[in-house]
């Protein structure tokens, strides 16, 4: 007779046989790629029409300040709407806002007032469809492929941001309106992507709906009755408040050095590039890692990579120091999303992922604006000194932490 755990796991599904992941996976290939490109041409918009990096920070913030205001009551949203629908809505919503701004290049001079709101847009979808994305997954993929599909996705993102910036570089030399023109295009790729998908993607439940503003604080009472995950978004957030201020400052680092839009672009390719490498490499080492290990180790690299970001005048150095900061973040975040996915029951998903994006995104908004305001303070190296400092004090309180330093194993 065949052993049953045996049988099983000889029909386990491939992951990449797996339809409706595979639907979804590769139009986000394609979304998300547009997605870089207009981000790396959207500051570099900014930075050719008024020459302020305030207002690259204001627009910044803009884009960011759904990650503040919308996770909290989007939560709940996608645990009761249709998720296939918040999927197609989001891409259709994000991709009509960025069409606005090459008719405003054809028609004139885009404001910063504009480019405000359609980076605001393009942020309120960007967390309804990954909140829905993320509660969606447990529907697709088997749990023992969670993981795997956790780190495909993240290199998905990574891949994107290894290409995106360049293209984006290169698309704004050859015309600003082209960037955003090509991003347009990618979210429609993506919708049709998405119309392959099946069913709504939700697990039915038969309890009761909660108010909203209950429900959207029960993902913050989930983890605050976890030590571990508590510590870990607090941790997320201060690491995300420091590198979502470091982007801007590494370009007009490189500006103040002379680079052109085109080596720009290269630079954060190459930044971007030790994401990629560092997503593969996550699918594999997670395992051979502890939780408290990632933690503590991953906050006292960056805190030892940061200054050499003033030591530099080379455009392709920076970006060769920031691939090596990157390299090590997906294995953060495929241990972290990983516990977080297998440990929270489905009908709460998205509530406690809606919580965690509002601790640990939330700060987003205030790095691109303290961004902006350093460097028209402290310029470049000034303002690399300051995230440095920030970086070595979010290590300390990782290392002394007692929840990182007796955290759980990763649950199977």
């Amino acid at each position: 007779m065949t052993d049953p755990a045996a049988r099983d796991t000889a029909e386990q599904p491939s992951l990449w046989r797996n339809r409706d992941f595979l639907a979804l996976w590769s139009g986000q290939v394609v979304s998300t790629l547009g997605a870089q490109i207009s981000g790396t041409a959207m500051p570099l918009l900014v930075l050719a029409t008024t020459g302020s990096p305030s207002d690259a920070g204001i627009v910044g913030a803009a884009g960011t300040l759904p990650y503040l205001i919308a996770h909290l009551p989007a939560g709940p949203l996608v645990d009761r709407w249709n998720r296939r629908r918040i999927l197609l809505v989001s891409e259709v919503c994000a991709g009509l806002a960025i069409s606005t701004v090459p008719i405003a290049l054809w028609a004139g001079t885009p404001t910063v007032a504009h480019l405000a709101v359609v980076a605001f847009l393009q942020g309120l979808c960007f967390v309804f469809f990954g909140l829905a994305e993320r509660a969606a997954l447990p529907t697709i993929v088997p749990a023992a492929l969670l993981p795997t599909a956790i780190a495909h996705n993240e290199a998905r993102s990574r891949g994107a941001a290894l290409a995106g910036p360049p293209l984006g570089g290169l698309l704004f030399g050859v015309g600003r309106a082209v960037p955003f023109l090509v991003d347009a295009l990618s979210y429609a790729v993506a919708v049709i992507g998405l119309l392959f998908l099946r069913g709504e993607l939700r697990n039915r439940t038969t309890a009761p709906a909660e108010p909203l503003w209950q429900a959207a604080t029960a993902g913050l009472r989930w983890i605050w009755r976890h030590p571990f995950i508590r510590a870990a978004m607090l941790l997320i957030a201060m690491s995300n408040l420091v590198f979502q201020a470091l982007v801007l400052i590494i370009v007009v680092l490189a500006q103040h050095h002379g680079a052109t839009s085109t080596t720009i672009g290269l630079m954060l390719g190459i930044y971007s590039g030790g994401g990629l490498l560092g997503a593969l490499a996550a699918a594999r080492l997670h395992r051979h890692f502890t939780p408290r290990t990632v933690i503590i180790g991953v906050n006292w690299i960056w805190a030892a990579l940061l200054p050499l970001f003033a030591l530099t005048s080379s455009p392709l150095l920076i970006g060769t120091i920031g691939a090596a900061c990157a390299f090590i973040g997906p294995l953060w975040n495929v241990v972290i999303i990983s516990y977080g996915t297998l440990l929270v029951p489905n009908e709460l998903l998205g509530r406690v992922m809606s919580a965690a994006m509002t601790l640990s995104w939330g700060v987003m908004p205030l790095a691109s604006l303290g961004a902006g305001y350093l460097l028209t303070a402290l310029g470049p190296v000034g303002s690399v000194v300051v995230l440095t400092a920030m970086m070595l004090t979010t290590a300390a309180v990782a290392t002394a932490s007692p929840a990182v330093r007796h955290a759980p194993p990763l649950p199977t």
